[in-house]
């Protein structure tokens, strides 16, 4: 552990450097009165092989290696788009599907083609989120929420696979989504609402 980060107890740090993550884990979180801070803002910036087998590895793997740096409290999270049709893919490779430099513009075009040229009608699949805390003793919690939903066979927006106007899946239930800004109405939610 680093000696010159000096982490309280009412501190968080999520094992992330995506700004846009980090405004919305600051907004589900802002009822805990805590500080929350990007890894970056905690002084990490540890080498992460994300080699595990599940979401919940994965995000494991990420919070262990920002705890080493920072101690306290940490959290990371994993989360993909599972497909049937698809064998289950992208799924953990989510974000890495085709290599990290290919557009979400074209990796999304690719899965719609795969899936409008699987067999069958089946078109269900699923948005998986696995959150990781580790906690300062050491110990970790994991909580995992899935969204169902089916497979869009066609495209709409350029959009990276699991935001809001999410281009290539739509949520079964509206009832799975829980609005944590205090609008009114969110009518696509993200899948760290779920």
């Amino acid at each position: 552990m680093k000696e010159s980060i000096q982490m309280s107890e009412n501190r968080i740090v999520f094992a992330t450097g995506n700004a846009g993550k980090m405004k919305e884990i600051r907004l589900i979180l802002a009822d805990l009165g805590m500080e929350i801070l990007s890894m970056k803002e905690a002084g990490a910036d540890p080498v992460i092989v994300e080699n595990g087998k599940t979401f919940g590895e994965n995000a494991e793997i990420k919070a262990r290696a920002v705890w080493a740096e920072t101690g306290g409290i940490v959290l990371a999270d994993d989360s993909g788009l599972v497909v049937d049709c698809l064998g289950g893919e992208p799924g953990i490779y989510s974000a890495r599907y085709m290599g990290e430099d290919t557009s979400y513009e074209i990796k999304n075009q690719t899965i719609i083609s795969r899936v409008n040229e699987a067999p069958g009608d089946d078109r269900s699949a699923r948005f998986v989120c696995n959150i990781a805390a580790v906690l300062p003793d050491g110990r970790v919690l994991h909580t995992e929420e899935t969204m169902e939903g089916n497979h869009r066979r066609e495209g709409r927006r350029k959009r990276r696979l699991w935001i809001r106007s999410n281009p290539v899946f739509t949520g079964v239930r509206s009832d799975q989504c829980r609005d944590y800004r205090g609008t009114e109405k969110q009518d696509q939610p993200s899948r760290k609402s779920a």
